[in-house]
């Protein structure tokens, strides 16, 4: 009896000391791995007791954030936003940390035709078919741009092109849709809406894929530094690795 009082004891002693020394960690985020964080979120408030109070937005816009001087305790974006926001003294390198990447999706909305995307020239002609194409104006839209020039079909999809600043705005208008339209977007964010009308066509064609991948860093003057390095040393662990993986961010 003595023993299951003290089992008890040491197990109320745990839950204040983990509510006595909780804090809020600010992060700021790019859209795409939003359903791997709200998975990492909830494990680091199980194992560390933190609360993440998440800030999402496209890479363009978080560039701009920094520039402005908004300090968080973590940015998760692209590297080469890192690599940046480290020689401006905006971020701590050594406390870097990768998050993973995400691939680009085709959608239509769930009563068209899903079109052949199989190979790279099927693709081609699927968009010159299409009466509208819809995608982003954030890493993956201007990837995207990319390839249609090197396709030599850019100037041929303007015309008939829907651009958003965010994924949301894309699946969102695609759903809405009547024509012949097709979407892309973060594979994660698509996997969002493929419950509410959009149909999941398939990633690009391997040999036009294209990855965008995150890290994660400890902003300089974060507010609350200790528990932000201590919810980055959890996002590096096999658990914090597998709360992303679990939601599509490879």
């Amino acid at each position: 009896m003595l023993r299951n009082r003290l089992f008890v004891f040491i197990l109320m002693l745990g839950g204040v000391l983990n509510a006595a020394f909780a804090a809020e960690v600010k992060v700021l985020s790019g859209g795409a791995i939003e359903p791997g964080l709200h998975n990492f979120e909830a494990l680091v408030k199980r194992e560390l007791g933190h609360d993440l109070k998440i800030q999402f937005n496209t890479t363009p816009q978080i560039i701009k954030r920094l520039a402005a001087g908004e300090v968080y305790d973590i940015v998760m974006v692209p590297p080469p936003v890192i690599e940046q926001a480290v020689k401006d003294g905006k971020v701590a390198g050594d406390t870097r940390a990768a998050v993973g990447k995400v691939g680009v999706g085709i959608i239509v909305r769930n009563a068209a035709t899903a079109p052949n995307v199989a190979t790279a020239d099927a693709l081609k002609q699927a968009l010159l078919a299409a009466d509208t194409v819809v995608y982003n104006s954030a890493s993956s839209g201007l990837y995207l741009d990319k390839l249609f020039g090197t396709m030599g079909i850019l100037e041929q999809l303007k015309p008939k092109t829907t651009r958003y600043p965010d994924g949301a705005s894309v699946m969102e208008h695609v759903i809405k849709g009547k024509g012949n339209e097709i979407g892309m977007g973060a594979i994660t964010e698509i996997n969002l809406y493929t419950s509410k009308g959009v149909k999941f066509v398939g990633p690009l064609p391997a040999d036009v894929q294209n990855y965008t991948a995150y890290d994660a860093a400890l902003m300089t003057g974060a507010p609350a530094a200790d528990a932000a390095k201590a919810v980055l040393k959890l996002l590096a662990a096999p658990a914090g690795k597998a709360a992303f993986s679990s939601a599509g961010v490879e």
